[in-house]
């Protein structure tokens, strides 16, 4: 496991941005597979994005354009790129590694996780 530790949450009003990192330890962080995942409150914890080892992404359909995930090897850091948010958005957000490399969707995929961070979206 890569601890893993997520900031950049916060309030901010619809409409506005938020660009929340993740930064890793350890000198394998340019082998894994980076995802980012969200959970509202009554609500299971769902895909965001994610990003290859070699920097290839994948995006979840309600992310409609709005975000963009990418990383720094120099680093070891992953961010998430929010903008255009809505009250939907409103959730903790959670950084996650995946040793086999990929942008899997799946939770079950992804074997280190961070403490999350909150975003609140006002309306």
């Amino acid at each position: 496991q890569v601890p893993l530790v997520e900031s950049g949450g916060g309030l901010v009003q619809a409409g506005g941005s938020l660009r929340l990192s993740c930064a890793a330890s350890g000198r394998t962080f340019s082998r894994y597979g980076m995802g980012w995942f969200r959970q509202a409150p009554g609500k299971e914890r769902e895909f965001v994005a994610a990003i290859t080892w070699n920097g290839s992404s994948t995006y979840a359909n309600f992310v409609k354009g709005r975000f963009t995930i990418s990383r720094d090897y120099a680093k070891n850091t992953v961010y998430l790129q929010m903008n255009s948010l809505e009250p939907e958005d409103t959730a903790v957000y959670y950084c996650a590694a995946n040793v086999w490399g990929s942008t899997s969707v799946s939770l079950g995929d992804y074997n280190s996780w961070g403490q999350g961070t909150q975003v609140t979206v006002s309306s």
